[in-house]
């Protein structure tokens, strides 16, 4: 008895020793990948996988072949964005990285806030020397910033104004602020579909842009997260600003065809061979909502007119550890 004792004593006094948000995170050959909220981002052939996951900031997770992930290897404690770094004390979701001039950027939500940090390396760490979050009125999560063919560049969020919206703003050159001038709402959940428990506060999330042979493609995600119905769906524009026309066919990823509940809250990514994917997370299961779980499925635009976003739902799957 003594024994033990001594040996719970000392495992103790390790671990009060080394903060526990500095240790890495142990991960288990052949479990799922357990992230909401995920992004992929891609470089010279190895992916880095983000998302909402850990109270102290963000892991990433890397692949070479986009079905087997190791980590987490940031380089704070398995973070690539660690508490403290950046703005931020809690709540730390639905990061988005991206390279320009040089850098990487990580859009990140914190406290209900948008912010944006910087590194040197995918693998972090992410920080600010000002550690501010990005301007505006209220409650502002799940930023997605898009880069234009002509170099301007915007951010698309979601602003939590009578329900979950989606608006978007230009963004000032060196990426430090918002131009408040230039906000306008985009979109926000009406449709059937979009609101299936009928909710006094629905729910519009989750954004993404892509642009294709002209047009500006909006993806966004509709239905609260915690919703079986929890699905993706789409619009298209002429203009980054909008306004925003919703596409019939959604929506385009549901529980309907990935046979998975809550499925939604993701980013494109073009793999090595410039194959389309929306990386997403699901339910846990059909009677439990977390922790979520991370998925992929295949898509591509459409040939003919009217152009449309296909999905291939015989490609779904999980993101396992390798």
């Amino acid at each position: 008895m003594k024994v033990f004792f001594r040996v719970v004593l000392c495992v103790f006094s390790f671990a009060i020793a080394i903060p526990v948000s500095a240790l890495p995170v142990m991960s288990v050959p052949g479990d799922t990948v357990l992230m909401a909220d995920p992004t992929i981002f891609m470089e010279k052939g190895v992916y880095y996988l983000y998302g909402t996951g850990s109270k102290d900031g963000f892991l990433v997770y890397r692949s070479t072949d986009l079905h087997h992930w190791i980590g987490p290897i940031g380089n704070r404690g398995g973070h690539a964005l660690l508490k403290g770094d950046s703005f931020g004390t809690q709540g730390f979701w639905a990061p988005q990285i991206f390279k320009y001039r040089g850098k990487y950027y990580m859009a990140y939500t914190a406290d209900e806030q948008i912010a944006i940090a910087t590194s040197d390396s995918p693998l972090g760490p992410f920080v600010q020397k000002n550690k501010k979050k990005v301007s505006g009125s209220g409650k502002q999560i799940d930023p997605f910033v898009f880069e234009d063919t002509d170099g301007n560049l915007y951010l698309y969020y979601v602003r939590l104004q009578d329900g979950n919206r989606i608006f978007v703003a230009r963004l000032k050159p060196d990426l430090s602020d918002i131009d408040l001038a230039t906000v306008k709402e985009c979109l926000h959940a009406e449709l059937p579909w979009e609101n299936t428990d009928l909710s006094k506060w629905p729910v519009s999330e989750g954004p993404t842009v892509l642009k294709h042979a002209g047009l500006y493609y909006l993806f966004y995600t509709a239905n609260d997260f915690r919703s079986k119905d929890y699905a993706v769906g789409y619009a298209a524009s002429t203009s980054p600003y909008g306004p925003w026309t919703k596409m019939q066919d959604s929506p385009l990823i549901s529980r309907k065809n990935t046979g998975a509940n809550g499925t939604g809250h993701g980013d494109f990514l073009q793999d090595a061979k410039g194959n389309l994917y929306y990386v997403f997370h699901t339910h846990n299961s059909n009677t439990r909502v977390g922790p979520r779980k991370t998925a992929i499925i295949r898509a591509e635009f459409s040939k003919g007119a009217p152009i449309k976003m296909l999905v291939d739902s015989g490609s779904f799957r999980f993101l396992v550890l390798q």
